[in-house]
């Protein structure tokens, strides 16, 4: 016994052993103690060694996950659109909301800033027009004259003019955020019925936002806006899925994406500066899967340009959109190579394994995303059903983005309890938690998703050692430098100290 806690790993072996081949004929509770406690510290931070802070810190989580276990409406056992409420509710939520959770590594631009900033401060600003096209979605445009009209769109309409009309303003705002998120006070399981209805009402969402956020001004104070979500909830750095739009300003002029990535890293810098803690951003570049192998071409050859021109900001390359509908990785190898032909490095970061469909094409993508050598997998939530897959992300520190949230509002998953990533977790598994489209989905920043992770994942058994380990692992899996990775986690360890000495009994 005294061995196994001692030398864990040395253990191992001896005790599996006696335990398949010693014949016993009464259960030894000394073994069973043992096989418990080797089970217990092979979990995400099982091994680590806490200080008797964390330790006291830790009897308090450990006192607040029983209650909350016990709860009848227990949240990660429910959709998080009707969990949301309860989970602000939490006292755990309360502690993670103050604990320094590292950083977000799977993120996409246009869902990092809070909807309500979007229509409370965007759509009142002047030169603001709106039309409603025949889907019944909406979409906005910033011009200094009468825009032209859309096909399948209403005529414009000057959002200024139209609240002055107005008594009331509310329901119109109202009525705009519901077109800008797929989050629903409704019983989402009848709002969204199917992985069609919810997927073509997220993309519509995206569609509508576009004109807002593409404009030139709007695009800095959006950005700026979603920094400062993120670091309110105590994040400390951001790896952003970015399309690099094309911004364009009121006038109708458009910039470039390489002026639209050199806008990230001023703004970037900018915000670093004026909060020393915050450790910055880093911008993966991504297109669409829908497009054809010519444009992939073209993007790829793009994206490597880019890389050259702005190592600081620029942190590879990736590829969004459903995957069940998108084109695989596979139909990409010929664009997809071009960076190792041209001996140019473009790190990957491929969304792979976001999918139910077992067996299908699209269910290579994870074993063809660690072919093309994939820094990381968004998602894997498919990883488990690929031990071949599975066993090599291991062998070569290819964390999995888990985003917990995400995968239960789009409909892989009904109790996060039963989240394929458990299994990760108990194993663990190099893996990180992030948020995916936190606008989107009614969130912010990570501590929902932690909630999540921690509460509903982890079980009774994860504790203060896992939620440790979580967030070195943001920083020990970013694209950042080893000299940087050493220079963020010192910066992390110190906020990390206080925020324990602050809550430990």
């Amino acid at each position: 016994m005294v061995v196994l806690l001692q030398r864990p790993l040395a253990a191992v072996a001896g005790l599996l052993w006696y335990c398949l081949t010693g014949v016993l004929s009464i259960p030894d509770p000394r073994q069973r103690e043992a096989l418990m406690k080797l089970e217990a510290s092979m979990q995400t931070g099982g091994q680590m060694i806490l200080t008797d802070a964390e330790k006291q810190l830790d009897a308090l989580l450990f006192k607040m996950k029983q209650e909350e276990i016990m709860r009848a409406d227990f949240p990660p056992a429910m959709h998080f659109f009707k969990a949301r409420t309860l989970i602000q509710t939490s006292p755990i939520f309360s502690l993670l909301q103050k604990m320094p959770k590292g950083g977000a590594l799977h993120v996409h631009d246009l869902s990092t800033t809070s909807i309500e900033w979007l229509v409370k401060n965007v759509t009142y600003r002047p030169h603001c027009y709106m039309c409603c096209t025949d889907s019944r979605s909406i979409r906005f445009v910033f011009s200094s004259q009468w825009p032209k009209a859309l096909p399948y769109c209403s005529p414009w309409i000057l959002l200024e003019n139209l609240r002055a009309k107005l008594v009331n303003t509310t329901d119109l705002d109202n009525s705009i955020m519901g077109n800008l998120t797929i989050f629903t006070d409704q019983d989402p399981e009848t709002v969204y019925p199917n992985q069609e209805v919810i997927w073509d009402t997220f993309e519509q969402a995206f569609l509508a936002m576009w004109g807002l956020v593409t404009y030139a001004p709007v695009f800095r104070d959006y950005y700026y806006q979603g920094l400062t979500e993120f670091y309110t909830d105590n994040v400390m750095y951001l790896e952003l899925r970015a399309l690099l739009p094309e911004l364009y300003e009121l006038d109708g002029s458009i910039h470039n994406r390489a002026w639209t990535l050199k806008t990230y890293q001023d703004i970037t810098r900018d915000f670093t500066a004026e909060h020393p803690d915050f450790f910055g951003a880093r911008i993966i570049f991504s297109v669409h899967r829908a497009v054809n192998a010519s444009v992939m071409t073209g993007i790829v050859e793009e994206a490597m340009k880019l890389q050259r021109d702005f190592p600081d900001i620029m942190a590879g390359f990736d590829m969004v959109g459903r995957e069940d509908s998108g084109r695989p990785l596979w139909y990409f190898r010929d664009a997809l190579s071009l960076p190792a032909e041209h001996g140019v490095t473009l790190p990957f970061f491929f969304h792979a394994g976001e999918t139910d469909l077992e067996g299908t094409e699209v269910d290579q993508n994870l074993l063809d995303a660690l072919l093309f050598n994939t820094s990381r997998i968004g998602h894997g939530f498919a990883l488990p059903r690929h031990p071949v897959a599975k066993g090599l992300s291991r062998k070569r520190g290819v964390a999995v983005e888990v985003c917990l949230i995400s995968n239960q509002v789009m409909q892989l998953v009904k109790d996060l309890r039963n989240h394929p990533a458990a299994t990760l977790m108990s194993e663990n598994h190099p893996l990180v938690i992030s948020s995916d489209d936190p606008a989107m989905f009614g969130s912010s920043g990570l501590s929902y998703d932690f909630y999540e992770a921690f509460v509903g994942l982890g079980g009774i058994r994860s504790n203060i050692g896992s939620l440790k380990e979580l967030a070195i692992n943001s920083i020990r899996y970013s694209s950042l430098t080893l000299k940087q990775q050493e220079k963020a986690l010192a910066l992390w360890q110190k906020k990390w100290d206080k925020f324990v000495s602050e809550n430990a009994l």
